[in-house]
């Protein structure tokens, strides 16, 4: 499917920030750094490495509301999750790098439940804070779950249906923001080794919706 123009428009400007992943900042700078060139792979948005499994049963939408809270029991991760927007020079805001660092929920998706994709980004490393909210995405699996809190008290919850390790020279802009038919869920972070320029690779986490229930 074709993304609208204003999708896309933020498709590319989500692009062009995780190209940079942690440079310019401190965010990536206690990462190991491989000495090693940028990577591109042939083929396009053909991933580095996938994870995938059978389709989740869908779950109806869930009403409109904003996130407030995620928790990936995988991978030990409950955060509170703030709005992003875009920034001045047209990309997409990133998380502040602080001790504890939140994930963010770029406001111009679809909120968490609703038709469409759902983008919520994390750093994986923060500077001399060490670790991110989103170290160990890539550890997820098919099967995982992520459960997004949102404000009007209901918790929607996905199903991880794929896990992919992409350079970030071939950003699969469609596959994050492509119009879907169905609620689902994008969990993006830097990923692979470091390069002299950042990291040199994406973590995306694509999840399908499988409940809306009252939030514990």
């Amino acid at each position: 499917m074709t993304p609208s123009p204003g999708r896309a428009l933020a498709a590319a400007a989500l692009a062009v920030l995780l190209a940079g992943c942690g440079t310019g900042s401190t965010d990536g700078a206690d990462g190991p750094d491989t000495g090693g060139g940028r990577s591109a792979r042939p083929g396009g948005t053909a991933p580095a490495a996938s994870h995938t499994t059978g389709t989740p049963a869908p779950a109806g939408p869930a009403a409109r509301s904003a996130p407030v809270g995620l928790s990936i029991p995988a991978i030990g991760v409950d955060t509170p999750v703030i709005p992003l927007g875009l920034a001045a020079d047209g990309t997409v805001e990133v998380p502040p790098v602080a001790a504890d660092d939140p994930a963010g929920w770029y406001r111009h998706s679809p909120t968490p439940g609703r038709t469409g994709p759902s983008v919520l980004l994390g750093h994986v490393t923060v500077g001399r804070f060490g670790d991110g909210v989103f170290r160990h995405l890539d550890r997820l699996r098919p099967g995982d779950r992520a459960v997004a809190r949102l404000e009007d008290g209901t918790a929607a919850e996905f199903t991880v249906t794929s896990v992919r390790t992409v350079a970030r020279s071939a950003f699969p802009t469609e596959d994050v923001y492509g119009d879907v038919d169905r609620p689902e869920l994008r969990l993006i972070t830097c990923g692979g080794p470091r390069s002299g320029d950042g990291y040199r690779d994406n973590v995306i986490v694509f999840a399908k919706l499988t409940g809306v229930r009252p939030r514990l």
